[in-house]
């Protein structure tokens, strides 16, 4: 009998765990790290292409206006969005069949050697059109990484993570993707420094890509050294039938339609503020302002990660996202329309998005884990958040760029912004907590070291 949503909220509040012995807390250190770090690294390669993609998009895209080879590097990075929901459903299906740690493996080979490929590929006056083909395909498997990293990390590191402390864990996913930014934007700004605009289109851009591979390879390292999730050993790997896309889209389709509203505003906010804002600011202010901007935003908001995370554990989830969203609302818009070329404007503009990415991203796998089952849990994820980072996240960098040719645009921001309150009512959607719950049910036998489980 399939299980009721209920039940599976209830099972989520089981009381606190034993302590862990040092080797399981070693392992577990181990496990969180490896997967936080392929945060970083994706987020590094996400936040590089829109920062360096005004200094190459010429070199692939040649044309007498700057606008047009631009939106055709745009078009690219979303068609490598349009290639997540392919992720998440190859690599959801592979996590919730196989274990989470095959999906996190190849993952992260995806994307690294999507970075390798931007970094050596030569340009159109060498190759022709092959340049553009070999860049299409280098986006399209990151895309894949992309819609498949996500999922498959944020159900290994909710399973991991203690009933208490599921705000904390969520907030490493948020520091690790501001780490990322933050050391994107720092090596742009050094290298616009040290060798200068020209060099920096000429062959500067190729940098970062290829430091993006490398720091893949030592993830790659680190994570064939993690052992598979205790609940996929324990509730999933012994069943006789494992997850489909068809049991997703039949059995759990309420919990999938509220996935995709509460995702909503993490894929047009993220999409926006890690491409097309960079990218304007590059037009609009001097060269190598629009990296420290990022820098400067960035690295507050490191400093802010584990209180917030912390604070999502005091007030809970589903309220902290409903505030985020309302100060988004309100504070994100009006600092985008009234962004401008001067330092101060383009910090509250890009920090506006910040900050909101960080809130959301933090409940978010929280949130997402507690609705869908382990059996289908990375499939339930990844096919909403793929689905939706790539219709709205491939989307929403080409109609910012072309609606903003002449400056911010108000259609465009209230389409955001549309997009963002879409959060509030899926929360309000969830089942309401019953602290009751765990107290209505006897205590466990043994302790339970794991903080997500299947209902019963």
């Amino acid at each position: 009998m399939p299980q009721t949503e209920t039940g599976q909220q209830d099972s989520l509040r089981k009381p606190p765990a034993a302590l862990p012995s040092p080797d399981v807390a070693r392992l577990r250190r181990r496990a969180v790290t490896a997967t936080v770090v392929g945060n970083f690294v994706e987020s590094f390669d996400w936040l590089a292409y829109g920062l360096f993609a005004p200094l190459f998009a010429e070199r692939f895209f040649p044309s007498a206006d700057p606008t047009t080879s631009l939106l055709g590097a745009f078009a690219v990075l979303g068609v490598g969005v349009l290639a997540r929901p392919l992720g998440g459903i190859l690599l959801g299906r592979l996590a919730d069949r196989h274990g989470r740690k095959p999906a996190l493996l190849l993952a992260i080979t995806l994307m690294t050697a999507g970075s390798v490929l931007i970094g050596s590929t030569p340009t159109y006056q060498r190759i022709g059109m092959l340049a553009p083909v070999l860049l299409l395909g280098a986006r399209l498997a990151q895309g894949i990484s992309s819609g498949g990293e996500w999922p498959a990390a944020a159900a290994y590191l909710m399973e991991l993570a203690p009933r208490h402390r599921r705000g904390l864990y969520g907030s490493l996913f948020s520091l690790t993707t501001a780490a990322g930014a933050f050391t994107a934007a720092m090596l742009g700004g050094a290298l616009t420094g040290l060798v200068g605009s020209e060099a920096m289109e000429a062959w500067g851009w190729r940098v970062p890509f290829l430091i993006g591979g490398m720091l893949g390879l030592v993830l790659l390292a680190l994570r064939s050294r993690i052992t598979e999730s205790e609940v996929f050993q324990r509730e999933v790997s012994s069943r006789p039938t494992r997850s489909s896309l068809w049991e997703v889209l039949s059995t759990h389709r309420r919990q999938v339609l509220r996935s995709i509203l509460l995702v909503a505003g993490m894929a047009t906010v993220g999409s926006t503020w890690t491409s097309v804002i960079p990218a304007m600011g590059q037009r609009l202010a001097p060269a190598g302002t629009m990296f420290w901007v990022v820098v400067c935003a960035t690295a507050v908001m490191i400093l802010l990660q584990v209180p917030i995370g912390l604070l999502v554990d005091r007030v809970g989830g589903r309220r902290f996202l409903v505030l985020a969203s309302l100060l988004f609302a309100t504070g994100g818009s009006w600092a985008y329309l009234a962004m401008n070329g001067r330092f101060t404007s383009l910090l509250l503009a890009y920090g506006s998005g910040v900050v909101y990415l960080v809130c959301v991203t933090t409940v978010l796998p929280m949130l997402l884990a507690e609705i869908f089952p382990p059996q289908v849990r990375a499939l339930g994820i990844g096919l909403p958040y793929a689905l939706t980072s790539a219709v709205l996240g491939g989307a929403t960098p080409l109609l910012a760029t072309y609606l903003g040719k002449n400056g911010p645009s108000g259609w465009f921001i209230a389409a955001v912004v549309v997009a963002v309150l879409l959060g509030i009512p899926a929360t309000a959607a969830s089942p309401a907590r019953r602290p009751w719950a765990s107290r209505s049910r006897p205590a466990p036998s043994a302790p339970d070291r794991t903080a997500v489980s299947e209902g019963r």
